[in-house]
Order: C-alpha cells, then sequence, then structure tokens
C-alpha cells in the first residue's frame, strides 16, 4: 500500500496526531467495525478508567488489523467516539503514542453513549 498525506494551506492545519487527508493505493480496503475497551477473554470493559479503555479499544483495533493483514502503518482514517469531549486531550495524547506517522485522516465525535457502559471507541479504515 502506498499513502500520499494531503495538506493544503488553504484549509486549517492538522491540530493532533492526524493529517488533513490521505490518499491510498493497494488491493484491498478493509473497514473495521468499532471497538472499545472491551477485554477479550471476559467481553468485560477492561477498567473504568478512560485511558486504560482508550488503550484497550486500540490494541482490539490492532488486533483486528494484524487478522485482516495489515498492520496499524495501514490505517488511512480513524474515527474516534466519546462520550465527554472533555477528554479529547487525553485520547489524542495516547493515539500520538500508539499511531505510526504519518497519521492518518481522523474525525471525532462526541456521543451521549456507547454500548456496554464504554467512553471510548475506535474504527478504522485500511487498505492494504
Amino acid at each position: 500500500m502506498s499513502k500520499q498525506i494531503i495538506h493544503t494551506d488553504a484549509a486549517p492545519a492538522a491540530v493532533g496526531p492526524y493529517s488533513q487527508a490521505v490518499a491510498a493505493t493497494g488491493t484491498k480496503t478493509v473497514y473495521l467495525s468499532g471497538q472499545i475497551g472491551l477485554e477479550p477473554g471476559t467481553g468485560d470493559l477492561v477498567s473504568e478508567n478512560f485511558d486504560a479503555q482508550v488503550r484497550q479499544a486500540f490494541a482490539n483495533m490492532e488486533a483486528v488489523v494484524t487478522a485482516a493483514g495489515g498492520t496499524l502503518n495501514d490505517v488511512v482514517k480513524l474515527t474516534l467516539f466519546l462520550t465527554d469531549l472533555g477528554k479529547f486531550t487525553a485520547a489524542n495524547a495516547i493515539m500520538a503514542e500508539l499511531i505510526p506517522q504519518p497519521f492518518p485522516a481522523r474525525s471525532t465525535v462526541g456521543v451521549a453513549s456507547l454500548p456496554k457502559g464504554a467512553q471510548f471507541e475506535v474504527e478504522a479504515i485500511l487498505v492494504l
């Protein structure tokens, strides 16, 4: 897969670990369902702690990416869902730590609730 990062000064610069847009070429596009901070073995939330849920959600996402035959480098678009946008900075910092550069495109959405009382969910699109 080849990624081309798209940037223009005619739109606001990225204010976090993401790119304005990503053009990708490859043989297969994979759309990952959202992942929350569930422990794979129990199906229970890893913790009530927001940071722990974010880390587990990204670990779950990475497991699905691997099962699809990809790596985190193949992610071209992420969507983050937070029940409290006041915790956006924390989610942003964890994402910057876990997702390799160049960063994929990203959207963040504030939601009223998530399954199982989760505070965070992530979904992805990859091109292999």
